[in-house]
């Protein structure tokens, strides 16, 4: 790798599903930890492409993080069909294990938004009582019945996790998510004004995003 300039590569798993699409955004220097970036809806068009997650992985990269952007089973050229959280679960954990593998002395750390938040909720429950991911962030997280029919069951959220998620977000409504954080009294980051995409704020978003993985690169 060019050590003066960032550089993006492709890389594929073989998941239990098939072959697993993987975007790589290398930093210009030696990174400080692995991301994974986990991306909205794959049935309503959601990519890694898609401006979130790709705003996401700019800051991150230019940040010093190794970002791994998936595609989920169905997307692009990875295979498989929409496992409706499922399936991706098992996919985000075989990623994980791998990249530890890869990059054992790296913190890893998981990003995940609409879809993409469920998933890495999922995934990061799963690995809490055996090795914690080193953070957790999940934007715009859909919890129950959201408007579009999908059910998403409410997951367990390690305490250490940030949530940020818009005021007017019509896609996972901020009044579901927060009757479920309630009783726990979890704090939620609101952007005040913008909808499930942060429209208007998303480099602030990523910059809370940044600024919060940035503790972790520094312990």
């Amino acid at each position: 790798m060019n050590s003066s300039a960032s550089q993006r590569e492709t890389r594929y798993l073989q998941g239990p599903a098939g072959r697993l699409r993987l975007t790589l955004d290398h930093p210009a220097k030696p990174p400080c930890g692995v991301v994974l970036v986990g991306h909205p809806q794959p049935l309503l068009g959601g990519s890694p492409r898609h401006p979130v997650p790709h705003a996401l992985a700019r800051a991150l990269r230019d940040a010093g993080w190794l970002v791994v952007r998936p595609s989920f089973r169905g997307v692009d050229d990875s295979e498989g069909e929409h496992g409706a959280g499922d399936g991706e679960e098992q996919d985000t954990l075989l990623m994980i294990a791998t990249l530890r593998e890869d990059y054992p002395r790296l913190p890893l750390a998981l990003v995940g938004f609409s879809f993409g938040a469920y998933v890495f909720a999922r995934a990061a429950r799963a690995l809490e009582t055996e090795r914690p991911v080193d953070a957790l962030v999940l934007m715009g997280l859909p919890v129950g019945r959201v408007p579009d029919g999908r059910y998403y069951p409410p997951q367990p959220i390690p305490g250490s996790a940030l949530l940020l998620h818009g005021e007017n977000d019509e896609r996972a409504p901020l009044t579901d998510l927060l009757q479920w954080v309630r009783p726990r009294q979890r704090p939620v980051v609101v952007f005040a004004g913008t909808d499930h995409f942060f429209k208007g704020c998303l480099p602030r978003a990523a910059a809370m995003v940044v600024g919060h993985l940035g503790a972790i690169a520094a312990r």
